[in-house]
């Protein structure tokens, strides 16, 4: 029997991001057991820093995608044509062209957001640029997002039926533990003040003050922003803090550190989707404190498997970080409870189910 063709639009990485890392796990998952699956990589930026710049390069880089798109919605004859969205009004325009080339090859195009910040954009929005959004958006056959708690984004545009939930699920095998006799604290994404470093920093620098718990913390990604990098270091150096920063490690190392780690904190101050990192630490069996953005609260549950705080409050931090470095047999508890949720709900057999389930609706789908 021959599969339905999904052509998937995606970068790949590097820079390792939310949305290339979930190309990459559905383009290697079983996914391809169900479905034919057709990848137009995306990608114009290597690095996180080349974003929002413009070059010559870059814009014959992006008119050759859109031939490549043309070739394969004529040749191949994709059943579904799967394309994620920004939430920026250049970005928004390029994808539209995807949405529009489609369209006019008679290919059922679906959705995917994976952040939520798409209805503060367009309400921040010119209104021309409102109507342009409703007017691509009926072009398509219905949108994916990350959590329930992100369907409202949409509500506007869709019908119930027409909005596909599907959350980050990936498998993975950590190293076993390395105990060291101290509690581990990891914080594992870009070092941005979007994603909270800098109250990460700050409430490591509280919250050594008042506990005598040996501890340490290991902190993973890649600095962005100079002012920013200075603004961090210099709090760990003035109170000699003993936090480590690991600059962009690869999976196995990563996977180390998850292994090793006793809390996982990760308090983003801006728009999330579901955080890949979330998943990992989930896996790991690590409680987390973390914040209510975007999908997050659906997979911390504050007082089960974590803490929520409230974004750019640090003292918050300290304060969870504090109950748990000084109980164990709660860290544990909150690990394993949150380790539950992950193989109940965010495991790759979990994304494929409900991808799986998603396209054959809109396969099937008259409208």
């Amino acid at each position: 029997m021959t599969k339905p063709k999904v052509l998937l639009l995606g970068k790949l990485p590097p820079p390792y991001m939310g949305p290339s890392i979930a190309t990459e796990i559905i383009l290697k998952s079983s996914l391809k057991e169900h479905f034919e699956l057709i990848h137009l990589d995306t990608k114009i930026n290597h690095e996180i820093s080349a974003f929002g710049t413009w070059s010559f390069g870059k814009v014959f880089r992006n008119m050759s995608i859109y031939f490549k798109m043309i070739s394969l919605a004529r040749k191949m004859k994709p059943d579904i044509v799967l394309i994620p969205i920004s939430q920026t009004t250049t970005g928004f325009l390029k994808d539209s062209l995807f949405i529009l080339i489609a369209k006019f090859f008679g290919r059922k195009a679906v959705l995917q957001l994976r952040g939520s910040n798409f209805k503060t954009w367009v309400s921040n929005s010119s209104t021309l640029n409102k109507w342009y959004v409703k007017y691509i958006l009926k072009k398509t056959k219905g949108i994916i997002v990350l959590g329930n708690n992100l369907k409202h984004l949409f509500e506007n545009y869709y019908s119930k039926d027409k909005i596909f939930v599907v959350p980050n699920g990936g498998d993975y095998t950590f190293p076993v533990k390395n105990e060291s006799g101290e509690v581990k604290i990891l914080y594992l994404s870009n070092l941005l003040a979007s994603k909270g470093i800098e109250d990460v920093f700050r409430a490591i620098e509280i919250v050594s003050k008042k506990v005598d718990v040996k501890f340490s913390v290991d902190v993973i990604g890649s600095w962005h922003n100079l002012d920013e990098e200075k603004r961090c270091l210099a709090i760990k150096e003035t109170n000699h803090l003993p936090i480590n920063v690991h600059l962009s490690k690869g999976l196995d190392e990563k996977f180390k550190y998850l292994a090793n780690a006793d809390i996982f904190v990760f308090p983003p101050r801006e728009p999330e989707g579901h955080p890949w990192s979330i998943v990992e630490a989930m896996a790991a069996g690590l409680p987390i404190i973390s914040t209510n953005r975007g999908a997050i609260i659906e997979s911390v549950i504050d007082g089960e498997n974590g803490f929520i705080i409230e974004p750019k409050h640090p003292e918050q931090i300290a304060e969870k970080l504090e109950l748990l470095m000084k109980n164990e047999a709660l860290r544990k508890k909150m690990g394993m409870a949150g380790r539950e949720l992950y193989l109940a709900n965010f495991t790759e057999a979990k994304m494929v189910e409900k991808l799986t389930t998603t396209f054959n609706n809109i396969i099937g789908s008259d409208y």
